[in-house]
């Protein structure tokens, strides 16, 4: 293959075409300023699917190929939780920028390490947390930012379905992060303590089904339920405030419902006072962006690498999520004692996506255990 390209286009390696792999190849290949070089992974019949299909690419069970291409200039890495660290360590290390998929590392103190590693290489890092780039928690996002739900009292969500079991991680640290990064996202704030129990019910010592319960700085408790063995899918939070809530439902027709309910309550002189008043009022499901989350989120990669923005507050939830997982799997382990969160503080804004993929990073504030 020629290793002509134009200069504006972003050389490529995609490291592990497993479950998640063949999605990120197909946006990759759909984007015009994205040169796929190569697609490595240990499994070659997974290879010759891909080369099928892309017969330009170059094909590789060994990375160090990939490594020791000077004209490669960012490797995506799609492969178990327990590679992740030595996979981006040896890819900042050789001056690449990287993407990896969520989580970004199987501990806190290994992801510090990989942040501060891209950070002194000059590398961006960004960890896949597709869903803060999805129309719908978008939209929840803009609610709670605009104050439109008054004050947030608490959040339950449930996300559970029938498998995928995972070998190597619990439930936890498989679906956690899909709802820790959107709860850090929408709330701006990490849990300051977690708890957490749940079951080995097929497999011991890997736990397949989970009860989260995050404890906030800012009084809001949020409930998570995690399970591989439910009948059915589902995918569903509740946002509950003081003036409306919302159900954010993934997958639905209508994903988005803002329910004008809530409680009035008034402050009693005396006790034959004491009054409750219960207000059900319009339901809106408002109009959605229309984008792909996970291409949306590669053409913030792509153009980071291109202009050099090491997008920190990527980085910032990325290490966040990590925190928040690790704490609730030692709790799982310590039967449901309470785990505190220490670290990153993030601010509560974010970018607003452009058409142009430009990306205004807010200000973040850390705390003194980082």
């Amino acid at each position: 293959m020629s290793s002509e390209k134009p200069t504006d286009q972003l050389a490529v390696g995609l490291v592990g075409l497993g479950y998640w792999g063949p999605n990120l190849l197909r946006v990759l290949a759909d984007d015009p300023g994205v040169e796929i070089r190569w697609i490595c992974d240990l499994d070659e019949s997974r290879l010759e699917r891909a080369q099928r299909r892309y017969p330009s690419v170059m094909a590789a069970t060994d990375l160090d190929l990939l490594i020791d291409d000077d004209e490669l200039d960012a490797l995506v890495i799609a492969t178990p939780v327990f590679t992740h660290y030595e996979m981006c360590t040896r890819s900042l290390l050789s001056g690449k920028h990287t993407f990896v998929e969520k989580p970004l590392a199987d501990t806190a103190s290994r992801a510090d390490d990989l942040v501060h590693m891209a950070s002194v290489e000059q590398c961006v890092l960004m960890c896949g947390h597709t869903f803060v780039y999805s129309p719908a928690v978008r939209a929840v996002k803009r609610l709670v930012d605009d104050g439109a739900l008054g004050e947030v009292f608490f959040v339950s969500s449930s996300r559970v379905n029938l498998g995928l079991h995972q070998r190597d991680v619990s439930v936890v640290w498989d679906l956690g992060p899909h709802d820790f990064s959107i709860l850090v996202h929408w709330l701006g704030e990490q849990p300051v303590s977690v708890r957490a129990v749940g079951r080995d019910s097929i497999v011991k010592g890997i736990y397949d089904v989970a009860f989260v319960t995050l404890n906030f700085a800012s009084g809001i408790v949020a409930n998570v339920e995690l399970s591989w063995l439910s009948p059915s899918k589902l995918r569903r939070t509740v946002i509950v405030g003081s003036e409306k809530m919302v159900v954010y439902d993934d997958g639905a027709a209508e994903p988005i419902r803002l329910f004008d309910h809530g409680v009035v309550y008034k402050d009693p002189q005396t006790f034959g006072e004491y009054h409750l008043s219960y207000r059900t009022g319009d339901i809106i499901c408002p109009k959605l962006e229309s984008h792909e989350p996970l291409a949306a989120e590669l053409a913030d990669f792509a153009e980071a690498c291109r202009t050099g923005t090491l997008m920190p507050y990527h980085t910032a939830l990325a290490r966040a999520v990590v925190r928040i997982t690790e704490a609730a799997d030692q709790s799982l382990k310590l039967g449901g004692e309470q785990v505190e969160v220490a670290g990153t503080q993030i601010d509560p804004r974010f970018f607003e996506r452009r058409r142009s993929h430009a990306s205004e990073e807010p200000v973040l504030h850390e705390s003194a255990a980082v």
